[in-house]
């Protein structure tokens, strides 16, 4: 499972005119799954991203998490993720997991960081979303459970 976070001080998901979902200061997590994914790649992404200590303390350091400045995360589906941009000018999303199980696997880690505590908004499954987003800091970082960076 792959993730791209970022701290935001406000993020957006729109679906047409419609916002599907909006958070204030917390996280934007863009998520997908690939063929090798199961249910324990979700386990460990939730403890890994409501764990992070990327935002400030009182001295301007890195050191509080998500749950201690009470930030909220804005979960997005996001299978091009798994784009291989290796050969030729077309991305190959072959490792990509398919729609229905990769549906299953975001469900559940949307689930599995409900019950953290922290306020989760979402995207939705499949549509084609805008996203707006005010990075803070800039603080982006990409997690994949199957490799360490």
């Amino acid at each position: 499972m792959r993730a791209v976070v970022q701290r935001v001080s406000h993020a957006e998901v729109r679906v047409g005119a419609e916002a599907v979902g909006q958070i204030g200061r917390g996280l934007l997590l863009l998520v997908g799954a690939g063929q090798e994914d199961s249910f324990t790649d979700v386990e460990w992404m939730a403890e890994k991203v409501i764990g992070l200590r990327i935002f400030s303390d009182e001295t301007g350091q890195m050191n509080r998490s998500l749950l201690e400045v009470g930030g909220a995360l804005l979960v997005v589906s996001q299978f091009t993720l798994y784009g291989d941009c290796r050969k030729g000018r077309r991305p190959s999303f072959v490792r990509a997991l398919a729609p229905r199980p990769a549906e299953g696997l975001y469900l559940a880690l949307v689930d599995r960081l409900r019950k953290s505590s922290a306020p989760v908004e979402t995207g939705r499954f499949r549509a084609m979303m805008e996203v707006a987003l005010v990075n803070d800091g800039p603080v982006t970082l990409l997690l994949d459970s199957k490799r360490e960076f």
